[in-house]
Order: structure tokens, then sequence, then C-alpha cells
């Protein structure tokens, strides 16, 4: 899933951001959102969050887990 809307973004959410430094090589960080700090509904290069750790980045990716535990068949 990717990060662009606002809406799609919680805080306790595990992403992959971007940090500006990383930039021109695309390496992606992964993390829990401690807080999001755009505003707008929608950014076409990715929310930007800062995570738990307090790292400051683009979101690239939500990161989707699926347990067995505790899905239902």
């Amino acid at each position: 899933m990717v990060g662009t809307k606002r809406a799609d973004i919680k805080v306790g959410l595990n992403v992959g951001i971007v940090l500006k430094e990383d930039q021109s090589s695309g390496y992606i960080t992964y993390g829990i959102v401690q807080r999001i700090l755009t505003n707008s509904a929608m950014h076409p290069h990715g929310i930007k969050v800062r995570l738990d750790t307090k790292e400051v980045g683009r979101v690239k990716e939500i990161v989707v887990t699926t347990s067995s535990k505790y899905s239902k068949l």
C-alpha cells in the first residue's frame, strides 16, 4: 500500500519511509508512526511522518502484516 493519502496513515502504524538523506538512493527505513507531520489530505511524494525513533521522512509503504493466530476461516 502506498502512503500518499493522509487518511491511510495512523499513529501506531508500521510503515516504510524514505529519509531526506536517502532520497537519492531510495533506501527505506521501517518503523512505527509516532506523529503525522503533513497537514494536507494527499501528497504525491508521500505523507511526512515522524517515527518512534524520531526519524522523519515520507511514507513509501504501509507494512501490512497478517497473522494466522488472529485470522478467522
